[in-house]
């Protein structure tokens, strides 16, 4: 072989390498170097609904500016077939990802869980509505399953108890799940709440599982003192055992379902609903409004005492009075009324 031949083929095999190491560079900026790029955090979450094509995730992340080069993103995409496998969800994705990384996990469909915050719901409307601002579903589609027969069926509950599985707390739950799931999820959300020892106290009171859950929620919207819960409770556990109407302002509250009423009147107490406790003795059909653990818990726990009655310190504490006779009574909500009258609440 001359020196000629072999200069040729020593400068094709430099130029091979060349080439080589230019395409392993290549290669490398596509698959593993950072090409997720975040203005600020170092982390964002990205939304991708249920029936997204493979264009809707590019255009998603192109417009939200996420991608240093949405090119190279798209060539190894395709080559890993991730728009055939589009995973809806919540995904979160770091700054400095490469397209390799970021591709593998929006194609996993590992999501990041939601933590679905749900409190002070007077309403399935309402509850509907904080939930869907939490996950994917749309609010109308959870209040049509509150009358949905064969959920109701599947669950083995009533309506009053479809409500009462929604305990307010906060659940790790996924974006995409779909409302019959989450229903399934509360209640086994549910049954885990209701442990034996619960259970066992319920039916020491006397009372099913419901009822208790009924009382709970009148507990709660008379008094935001946790600490005065057990023993409002034991009011009402006593008119129960007698046999005297509750007689509890929110529950005609929430028979009229105005609930910017301050002050309750002659005229409202007059409102004809099951729900209205002055009308009707006993508990009324269904909560006024979701009952959390708290006052499920003082309601298990009821204060033992001879009281019939209370009515709201005039100091407007939020604390109350009690009162075991009425004419007691009586003079404890003259004394609230007047507070009222010289602060000008008339309604």
């Amino acid at each position: 072989m001359g020196a000629k031949t072999k200069r040729s083929l020593m400068a094709t095999g430099l130029a091979l390498a060349i080439i080589a190491t230019a395409a392993a560079g290549l290669f490398y900026l596509v698959v593993f170097a950072p090409n997720v790029k975040l203005e600020g955090p170092e982390s964002t979450v990205i939304h991708i609904p249920s029936g997204s094509a493979y264009e809707d995730v590019r255009e998603m992340l192109i417009r939200e500016n996420l991608l240093r080069n949405s090119r190279s993103f798209e060539w190894l995409a395709r080559r890993k077939n991730y728009p055939a496998r589009i995973m809806p969800g919540r995904y979160r994705i770091v700054d400095g990802m490469s397209n390799n990384s970021l591709i593998n996990l929006l194609r996993s469909g590992e999501q990041e869980a939601v933590n679905l915050v749900f409190n002070n719901i007077r309403s399935v409307e309402q509850l509907a509505s904080v939930i869907a601002e939490q996950i994917e579903a749309d609010s109308l589609s959870i209040v049509r399953l509150f009358s949905d027969n064969h959920l109701m069926e599947e669950l083995g509950v009533d309506s009053q108890d479809l409500k009462l599985l929604f305990i307010p707390n906060t659940y790790q739950v996924y974006w995409t799940t779909s409302p019959r799931q989450l229903f399934h999820r509360m209640e086994r959300e549910y049954h885990a709440f209701w442990n034996e020892n619960r259970r066992a106290q319920a039916r020491e009171a006397g009372l099913s599982l419901q009822e208790v859950g009924i009382l709970a929620s009148i507990v709660q919207s008379e008094t935001s003192k946790q600490d005065e819960m057990p023993r409002i409770a034991g009011v009402f556990m006593n008119r129960l055992q007698r046999n005297i109407p509750l007689q509890a302002d929110p529950t005609v509250i929430f028979a009229i379902g105005d609930f910017s009423i301050r002050r309750v009147l002659n005229s409202h107490l007059a409102y004809d609903s099951p729900y209205n406790t002055y009308l009707y003795a006993g508990l009324p059909p269904g909560p006024i409004r979701l009952p959390e653990p708290h006052s499920i818990d003082a309601v298990l726990n009821y204060e033992e005492h001879d009281y019939l009655y209370f009515s709201a310190k005039e100091d407007f504490s939020g604390y109350h009075v009690f009162a075991r006779t009425y004419r007691e009574h009586l003079d404890n909500a003259r004394r609230y009324r007047r507070a009222l009258d010289q602060l000008r609440v008339f309604r």
